[in-house]
């Protein structure tokens, strides 16, 4: 049975796919969630419609994206710690940290938008990244000082 994608399901595809899946699953698991549509002539059409309004309102999304990327570019943090006789940090600096020290300069981001491989447990200069859109990363420098 062929359906449309309502929304993104990793094991099936992104939103306005048209993927083939069995019918028992269709009709008693997708359907009822409100997750695909039948793909009819009319459901096709509608969805070529919708694709071209959200790749419009995408790339507007990208625009605005890109446009405060190089704002954020430079924007630099101190974040101080607590640090011991041999300079060494007692915990790190995590992405709830540059979260909240983003928001006192007047930016609001959340956890997930900040793009940090492990903890910073080290004194210095860090860049970081800051997801804006799925293809634009804003990147802020974060100063790690002792208190």
């Amino acid at each position: 049975m062929n359906v449309i994608l309502c929304e993104d399901i990793p094991s099936l595809g992104k939103t306005g796919d048209v993927v083939k899946v069995k019918e028992g699953f269709a009709r008693n698991y997708l359907i009822p969630q409100k997750k695909v549509f039948l793909a009819t002539a009319n459901n096709l059409k509608r969805i070529e419609q919708e694709k071209v309004k959200r790749a419009a309102l995408d790339q507007k999304a990208k625009e605005e994206a890109s446009v405060l990327a190089e704002k954020l570019n430079k924007v630099s943090i101190t974040m101080t710690v607590e640090v011991n006789d041999l300079d060494k940090m007692y915990g790190s600096v995590t992405e709830s940290d540059i979260v909240r020290a983003l928001k006192d300069e007047g930016h609001s981001f959340e956890k997930k938008d900040i793009l940090l491989e492990k903890p910073i447990e080290d004194l210095g200069i860090f860049e970081v990244g800051v997801l804006l859109h799925k293809e634009v990363t804003a990147k802020i420098r974060v100063w790690v000082a002792k208190k």
